[in-house]
């Protein structure tokens, strides 16, 4: 499964053109997803140049390695005349309908196949996450 990532918003706060603040759990729970052969991340994001290098080496520095970047895979070549159109499974980004999950909540969707039902206007209280204090911490040990 292709994994679209995106990075301003989704690994670290936006605050772009500078890197923000990581957000929580961004880069353990893609490391983790890494470690399933079925899964490929490719971070897909608005940066080019510089600052596309500047988020690579941040996720870099970190320990995260992406199968591409702003690519199907590593060795297409992106023509600047053509949009950039991905084969992803799945896009994990900020701007999603109803915005991003928590990352634990995110892992365990991946992982298990399973996803949000859809509900009405109101959050009914069994898709509320526990308000338990190291609720993530327990996930990620």
């Amino acid at each position: 499964m292709i994994i679209a990532v995106d990075f301003d918003g989704t690994i670290v706060t936006h605050e772009y053109p500078a890197i923000g603040k990581e957000i929580p759990f961004a880069i353990d729970t893609l490391k983790r997803l890494q470690k399933f052969p079925d899964y490929q991340l490719v971070l897909w994001t608005v940066r080019e140049g510089p600052l596309l290098y500047e988020a690579v080496e941040y996720c870099r520095e970190r320990g995260l390695e992406f199968y591409a970047v702003n690519k199907n895979y590593p060795e297409e070549k992106n023509d600047d005349m053509e949009p950039r159109k991905l084969k992803a499974e799945l896009f994990i980004d900020d701007r999603n309908l109803g915005g991003l999950p928590d990352w634990g909540v995110i892992y365990r969707m991946i992982t298990t196949g399973k996803h949000f039902q859809p509900i009405s206007n109101e959050i009914e209280p069994e898709y509320q996450l526990p308000k338990k204090k190291g609720f993530l911490k327990s996930l990620f040990g």
